[in-house]
């Protein structure tokens, strides 16, 4: 139910992962004056979560915290691509927290490869690094599948915390974000991977405010996925949200030229760095969306920025760089 969702402002109780990671919330939100969007009507604001913390930066923050208590030190075990940004961030939070962290990787060929400068960050931070095969990897959630996977990577009593971060108590933590923009914005908007944000951020907006959640991966599976994490965190449905699956440029870390450009210019505009393969997507979907007057004139349109760019970002096909194991 709504009333055992977990706050996360200035005024919750810290818990010790709070506690010990000192997370700047709720994380600022600042205008961006933007002719393209101000001739439609629509004022935007950007919602820096990638303030929160120097290296949980975030939705990535909002969706660990919550597992990372529910740990209470054991090992966390998780499961990402090569390039996972949300390998990277489970990982640190395992250096900053002294937890030991397990990262099962998609795709067993990569174990005889150098490692990509994501993995090797991973690396760095003390995840241990599992690489599975990618048909085992797919049926990672059935039980049995799971169970080996874990006998595998020799972490068969860890804490598990799935793809991108997404349970029900990550949606829970996402709450907060929606209760932080409730009063300040009319639509805010996400970019979704695994559709845990999106689904905690709608329940928190309240009424007369809605949630917009531009994937980033094709497939058109996410509103399943989206009411499914609902159920779970709270029992059934909670505010009014969409999304729109048309801004995934091909797939993730898929970054046409196009999409460069207009990254690069936003960035030229607003001072502020655009992550590539949540951040641009998002920010050009919303563009499109104002032009195609999805908004109407008069609305506070709150774009949560959720991370920074890696130094290490490349697009799918990009070779790996050697990095010592």
């Amino acid at each position: 139910m709504t009333d055992n969702v977990r706050v996360t402002g200035p005024d919750a109780p810290e818990t010790p992962a709070t506690a010990a990671l000192r997370p700047r919330l709720p994380s600022p939100l600042h205008e961006a004056p933007d002719e393209r969007f101000a001739r439609h009507g629509v004022r935007l604001l950007l919602k820096r979560d990638d303030l929160i913390h120097p290296e949980l930066t975030g939705n990535k923050w909002r969706k660990l915290a919550p597992n990372l208590d529910a740990a209470a030190g054991r090992t966390l075990l998780t499961f990402g691509g090569a390039w996972s940004n949300h390998l990277r961030a489970t990982a640190a939070a395992g250096r900053l927290l002294g937890l030991p962290t397990v990262g099962v990787v998609r795709g067993e060929e990569l174990a005889a490869r150098p490692l990509n400068p994501s993995l090797a960050r991973c690396a760095a931070d003390g995840m241990r690094l599992h690489f599975a095969d990618r048909a085992a990897y797919r049926r990672k959630t059935e039980p049995d599948t799971l169970a080996a996977l874990l006998r595998a990577a020799g972490a068969e009593d860890a804490y598990v915390v799935p793809e991108g971060g997404s349970n029900a108590p990550a949606v829970r933590g996402c709450t907060a974000l929606g209760q932080e923009l409730r009063d300040r914005a009319d639509v805010a908007a996400v970019a979704c991977g695994t559709g845990g944000t999106l689904a905690g951020l709608a329940a928190g907006l309240g009424p007369g405010r809605r949630a917009v959640g531009v994937p980033v991966l094709k497939g058109g599976f996410l509103g399943g996925e989206v009411r499914a994490l609902q159920r779970k965190a709270f029992g059934g449905p909670r505010g009014e949200w969409s999304l729109d699956d048309r801004f995934h440029f091909g797939g993730y870390a898929r970054v046409p030229a196009g999409l460069e450009a207009f990254a690069a210019d936003f960035e030229d505009r607003h001072g502020l760095p655009v992550e590539r393969l949540y951040v641009a997507k998002l920010l050009y979907g919303l563009l499109t969306m104002t032009e195609e007057g999805a908004f109407p004139p008069g609305t506070v349109l709150a774009a949560v920025v959720t991370g920074r760019p890696f130094d290490g970002d490349a697009p799918a096909g990009t070779p790996q760089t050697a990095v010592s194991r």
